[in-house]
């Protein structure tokens, strides 16, 4: 798996050793495009989600440094942390100001948000609706999980998708876009997106962007735009993402700089509650 740096085309006049000591340092970054052929060739939708598929990051356990800067009602707020995860079971967040002292601790399951408020000395226990409430959107467990590892939803059907091309990149469409009924929990509707678009480095083929938005709505949108690709593991992910949640009057824009990843190192999700601590719902 390759993904090069954009260049502007030279031609090169010299020896082989000339071309060798290119080539050594193209293989030293840790970012790699190469220039794009125009125009790009039309791909259909089937091979793009293979494609899609095939270079997803893979992991079993993930861990990320990571320092964010959210800005909600022109209302600036750094903070900085780690993420760690267990797939398809667990996320664990940690938040904590620029002084570096935690303030919070998250633990997501599939169906409970647990959080740890530090600064107050209390804590809550609610359902994943928590999540939803607080950012006014239909996520669940896997796509709150896809968003933050720049993958695709892995419980959702991907038959239906139309693929097109779009400013040298490939966007895939598709509306409806039904959860697995096979991952729909007991007593649980099953989720629809009602419209998602998904563009595609043609390179790489990692996500660059995704938009999941409403039909009757098209203001109330949830957007992730990645980009500064690395190579972890032999594997492609994006140091920097940009997440604009949009919802009717609100519009809220976080953006995450990862540092330190790792990959497959079996990792532990702390959560003990003080005994001091006030539970508060």
């Amino acid at each position: 798996m390759r993904f090069y740096n954009h260049f502007s085309q030279r031609k090169f006049y010299g020896t082989c050793m000339v071309l060798f000591v290119v080539m050594v340092f193209l293989a030293a970054c840790g970012t790699h495009r190469t220039a794009i052929k125009r125009p790009l060739k039309e791909a259909g939708a089937h091979y793009l989600i293979d494609q899609l598929n095939e270079n997803e990051l893979e992991f079993e356990w993930f861990s990320a440094k990571y320092s964010a800067e959210q800005i909600y009602n022109k209302k600036k707020t750094s903070f900085k942390g780690q993420v760690r995860i267990a797939r398809d079971s667990l996320i664990w967040i940690s938040v904590s100001p620029a002084l570096g002292i935690e303030m919070a601790r998250l633990l997501i399951s599939n169906d409970t948000v647990k959080m740890l408020n530090r600064f107050e000395d209390n804590y809550f226990i609610s359902d994943f609706g928590y999540i939803n409430r607080m950012l006014n959107h239909a996520l669940d467990f896997d796509m709150l999980q896809a968003f933050i590892t720049g993958n695709d939803f892995s419980f959702y059907e991907d038959g239906k998708f139309k693929a097109t091309v779009d400013d040298d990149e490939y966007k895939l469409m598709t509306l409806g876009r039904h959860k697995l009924k096979k991952y729909v929990r007991e007593n649980e509707e099953g989720n629809i997106i009602p419209i998602q678009n998904i563009w595609l480095d043609p390179e790489s083929y990692k996500i660059t962007r995704v938009v999941i938005k409403e039909i009757v709505d098209e203001n109330r949108k949830f957007e992730a735009i990645y980009s500064e690709f690395e190579l972890y593991e032999d594997q492609l992910f994006p140091k920097k993402a940009i997440f604009n949640i949009e919802s009717y009057d609100n519009k809220m824009t976080i953006t995450v700089d990862y540092g330190k990843v790792t990959i497959d190192q079996p990792l532990r999700f702390p959560y003990r509650v003080p005994d001091k601590y006030e539970r508060i719902y």
